[in-house]
């Protein structure tokens, strides 16, 4: 609304496929999250999607940069775990600790709390401290049974703190229960959950063909070029 018409209309379209291309195109929603920071660097929205993209594609004092910026515009805290996240990126787990113990932390939504508790966790890891991150992850939020967004990532994030702690029972335990809460395929618990089990996963469509294949070739060297009875196109349907 600060802007002119035309021009707002031209930012709020790249805006707009910054948030479609982010997740399957970073590249491209940073592409265009530049264009938008040329256009209206001075808008807090702006600066947050510029945050977003820079982060999305691991340009993490750019987007650390970016967060900065959108929360002086804004003075809410809502954006904390993403930038100190973007000091675990730079190799800086100690300060992303700092601001996890921030008086910060304490204004942010429960999503927001979940979401920094996660942040320290990873930090704790990053400085090989295994037991503290297992202990950073265990709250109420992780022991309920409530369903909420965060769910599937916090016990996921649990469960895969566990296994590194070579606490592999617990860990199988956990990803089972990130796999119920995990409706939208967030994370890849069945799949690690299958690793566990020792179940292996096979293209059932490569192998038939590489079977298909080989029949072929050797009924054609059998029977002199031409096709016996049976060949790859029969049974097709399985």
């Amino acid at each position: 609304m600060s802007l002119p018409k035309t021009l707002a209309e031209d930012v709020a379209k790249n805006l707009v496929m910054v948030a479609r291309l982010i997740d399957e195109d970073p590249e491209g929603a940073y592409g265009y999250s530049r264009v938008a920071l040329r256009l209206a660097s001075r808008v807090a929205a702006v600066r947050e999607a510029a945050g977003f993209a820079a982060y999305a594609n691991q340009k993490y004092a750019e987007a650390l940069a970016e967060f900065r910026a959108a929360r002086r515009m804004t003075g809410t805290v809502d954006l904390w775990p993403l930038m100190a996240d973007c000091e675990r990126g730079l190799g800086r787990p100690e300060k992303a600790l700092d601001m996890a113990g921030a008086p910060e932390v304490h204004k942010l939504d429960k999503a927001g709390q979940v979401e920094m508790r996660l942040v320290a966790a990873g930090a704790r890891r990053d400085l090989g401290q295994l037991d503290a991150a297992i202990v950073t992850l265990q709250s109420p939020e992780l022991a309920s049974n409530a369903v909420q967004p965060w769910t599937a990532r916090l016990r996921y994030a649990y469960a895969d703190a566990l296994l590194a702690a070579g606490r592999q029972g617990e860990a199988r335990e956990w990803f089972a229960k990130a796999v119920e809460a995990d409706k939208d395929g967030s994370t890849d618990a069945s799949d690690r959950l299958a690793e566990l089990d020792g179940v292996e996963f096979v293209d059932a469509f490569d192998e038939s063909e590489g079977e298909n294949d080989g029949e072929s070739e050797s009924e054609t060297e059998g029977h002199g070029g031409q096709q016996a009875p049976g060949g790859p196109d029969e049974g097709r349907e399985e």
